[in-house]
C-alpha cells in the first residue's frame, strides 16, 4: 500500500514540478488566502491584546470619578430665563470628605484612590524637567497594577504625619539616578525636597492607549502621600486671601468683587481649579455592580454639592469592553472576509485540475492500460491538489507575517501572530486542496482506457 501510495506521490509531484506556471497560478488563490487569514488574525490578536493591556492600566472593576473645570469666566450669576441675576449654586468641589463619605456609605465598594496631582519640576544637579507630582495612598498602586521594583511603600506614619518622602518613576530613576541607587537619595520636587524610598516598575504605554484612556507617562510621575501633598504643597480646600479681593463674600475658588461695580480682568475669567482633589478612584466588588454603583454616587455626590454636577463619572472598564466586542466583530468580518478568499482559491484549484484532466485524458488511459487502477488515478490528482495546496499555504503563512510586520511598522496597529493563526490556517488550506481536489480525481478515475488512448 506504502509502496503504491510513494509511486502515486512521485507521479504527482513530476506532473506539478512539470508544469511550473499553471501549478503557481493554481496556488494564488491559497497563498492570498491564507496570508490574508494570517494578516487579519494578528490585526485582531493585538487589538484584543491592547486593549486587555489597557484594562490592567485602569483596573478592574474601577470607577473613576474626575472633576469638571469650566474653560469660562467664573462668577456668582448666571442669567435666568426672563433675564434677571440668580445667584449661582456654591459646589465644595471634589474633595477628601467625598472619597471618605463613598466608602463609608456604600457596602459594594472595597477601596478608593483619591489622586491629586500638581504640575511641577524635579531639580537634581543642575538637571531641571518637568514632571507629575501625584499625591496618592498606598491603595492607588493596587487598583492600578503597579509594583515596585526597587524599596518600600509608605508607611501609615508617613501618610498620616505628610511625611517628606516619594517614590519614583523608572523614567525619572533613569534620567536623574543613572548610575546610583536612588533609594535614600533626595530630589528637590518643585519647592520641596523629597526623599526617594521606592521606585515603580518599568510599564509600556502606548500614545494610542494614552490618548483613548486618558491617561499619561507614569513613568516620568512622582509619588508622594496624599498628606504629604495637602500640607507641604496645595490644598485647594482651604479659604485664601487670595479668595478675597473687595469684601467679605467669597466662592471657593473663585474671585470676586462685591460692591464695586467692576468687572473681572481677562486675567481672572482663566478657569482656576476649586476641587481639592483631581481624581478618584473607586473599585466595586462585582462587575455587575459597576453601573448600579455609578448611579448611586452619582446621586450621592450631587446631593453633597448641592446639585452642581461638577464632575464626571465614568467606567473605563466597560467602556473598553465594549470597544472589545466592537473590534472583535470587526475582525470576525475580517476573517470571513479572508476565509472567502481560500474558498475562491480552493474553487480555483478545483476549475484548474478539472482543465488538466481533459488535458491529459490520453496520459490517464495509458496508466490504465499498463495496470493502473482507478484509485492510482484518484490518489495521483488527489495529491497534485493537496500539494499545491500546501504548498500555496506555506508561502501563504510566509506572506501573512511578512504582511502583519508591515502594517504594525507602517499602520502603528499592534499585530501578534500565533501559532495558533498559523496552525488553522495551514489546516484549511490543506483541507480546502482535498476537498476541492476529489471532484477532478474522481473525473480523472472514471474515465474508459480505450477511449482515452484515441483521445486527440
Amino acid at each position: 500500500m506504502w509502496e503504491r501510495l510513494s509511486a502515486n506521490f512521485y507521479v504527482a509531484f513530476d506532473a506539478v514540478i512539470s508544469n511550473k506556471l499553471r501549478s503557481v497560478l493554481t496556488a494564488l488563490g491559497i497563498i492570498f488566502g491564507v496570508g490574508a487569514v494570517i494578516a487579519m488574525l494578528a490585526i485582531g490578536n493585538g487589538a484584543q491584546q491592547e486593549i486587555l493591556e489597557q484594562i490592567r492600566l485602569v483596573g478592574v472593576n474601577n470607577i473613576v470619578i474626575e472633576p469638571i473645570i469650566e474653560q469660562e469666566e467664573q462668577d456668582l450669576t448666571e442669567s435666568s430665563g426672563d433675564g434677571e441675576k440668580e445667584k449661582k449654586k456654591f459646589s465644595p468641589g471634589l474633595t477628601m470628605r467625598d472619597a471618605q463619605a463613598i466608602i463609608d456609605i456604600i457596602p459594594t465598594i472595597q477601596e478608593n484612590s483619591p489622586e491629586i496631582i500638581i504640575d511641577t519640576y524635579i531639580i537634581k544637579r543642575g538637571i531641571r524637567r518637568s514632571t507629575k507630582l501625584v499625591g496618592v495612598t498606598p491603595t492607588y498602586f493596587k487598583l492600578t497594577n503597579f509594583n515596585l521594583s526597587d524599596g518600600k511603600m509608605f508607611t501609615p506614619e508617613q501618610i498620616l504625619l505628610g511625611s517628606p518622602v516619594c517614590i519614583i518613576g523608572k523614567a525619572v530613576m533613569t534620567k536623574f539616578f543613572p548610575t546610583e541607587d536612588p533609594i535614600g537619595k533626595t530630589i528637590k520636587c518643585g519647592r520641596q525636597w523629597l526623599e526617594v524610598i521606592g521606585v515603580l516598575e518599568e510599564r509600556y504605554i502606548s500614545e494610542k492607549s494614552m490618548e483613548n484612556l486618558g491617561i499619561r507617562n507614569f513613568n516620568m510621575d512622582v509619588y508622594t502621600p496624599v498628606q504629604s501633598i495637602l500640607i507641604r504643597y496645595e490644598n485647594r480646600d482651604l479659604v485664601t486671601g487670595s479668595m478675597l479681593t473687595g469684601g467679605t463674600g467669597f466662592s471657593r475658588g473663585r474671585r470676586i468683587i462685591i460692591g464695586t461695580g467692576e468687572e473681572d480682568s481677562e486675567e481672572d475669567k482663566k478657569a482656576v481649579n476649586y476641587h481639592q482633589i483631581d481624581r478618584l478612584t473607586v473599585q466595586v466588588e462585582e462587575t455587575e455592580q459597576l453601573q448600579t454603583t455609578a448611579e448611586i454616587i452619582s446621586r450621592m455626590l450631587r446631593r453633597r454639592h448641592y446639585d452642581v454636577v461638577d464632575y464626571e463619572i465614568t467606567i473605563p472598564e466597560m467602556l473598553l469592553k465594549q470597544q472589545q466586542r466592537t473590534k472583535n466583530i470587526f475582525n470576525i468580518v475580517l476573517g470571513a472576509i479572508a476565509g472567502i478568499s481560500l474558498v475562491v482559491g480552493g474553487i480555483g484549484i478545483m476549475n484548474i485540475m478539472l482543465a488538466s484532466v481533459l488535458e491529459r485524458i490520453r496520459e490517464i488511459g495509458l496508466r490504465l492500460a499498463v495496470g493502473a487502477k482507478k484509485i492510482d488515478i484518484v490518489q495521483q490528482f488527489l495529491l497534485e491538489a493537496v500539494m499545491i495546496s500546501i504548498t500555496g499555504g506555506i508561502i501563504g503563512v510566509i506572506l501573512g507575517v511578512i504582511m502583519a510586520i508591515i502594517i504594525s511598522n507602517i499602520a502603528d496597529i499592534p499585530t501578534i501572530v500565533t501559532a495558533f493563526s498559523i496552525i488553522v490556517s495551514f489546516g484549511v488550506a490543506a483541507t480546502v486542496g482535498l476537498i476541492f481536489g476529489i471532484t477532478p480525481a474522481r473525473r480523472a478515475a472514471e474515465q474508459d482506457p480505450i477511449t482515452s488512448l484515441r483521445y486527440e
